[in-house]
């Protein structure tokens, strides 16, 4: 694999892990919304997934966004009779959303991001060292 290509595919690597963050973050600024009407639903949580997609012009393998989907997990009953998003019962719904996953879930995707920027970085540097030693 050549530098470029090396490049290109880490590069697609950072957009992806980009996206997952942003999904992440907005599932964290969520997480204690309800919903604007007695009994109605609050906030789905969202997960981004990826797949491999091939670029036919550097023939490197990089990721794709395959689309960001709602998690179908049930929401947390709270009970909170003077909520005006509480249901007939006394109910409000929670979103799905649970910080310590979403925390752990930014961690990663972070590290992610850190490991294809440290690759791009050292293909850079590689590049360097060959113009140096064509000088």
């Amino acid at each position: 694999m050549d530098l470029k290509t090396s490049v290109s595919v880490s590069a697609t690597g950072l957009r992806a892990q980009a996206l997952r963050m942003r999904v992440i973050a907005e599932n964290l600024a969520n997480q204690d919304s309800v919903a604007d009407t007695p009994g109605g639903t609050p906030y789905r949580r969202k997960v981004a997934t990826f797949h491999a997609e091939l670029d036919r012009a550097t023939g490197g393998t990089g990721v794709e966004v395959k689309n960001v989907t709602t998690d179908r997990s049930d929401f947390t009953r709270v009970y909170q009779p003077g909520n005006p998003a509480a249901d007939e019962k006394g109910y409000v719904l929670k979103p799905n959303v649970n910080g310590l996953v979403e925390a752990a879930d930014m961690r990663a995707a972070q590290r992610a991001y850190e490991a294809n920027l440290s690759a791009i970085e050292a293909a850079k540097g590689m590049t360097m060292r060959t113009i140096d030693l064509l000088k």
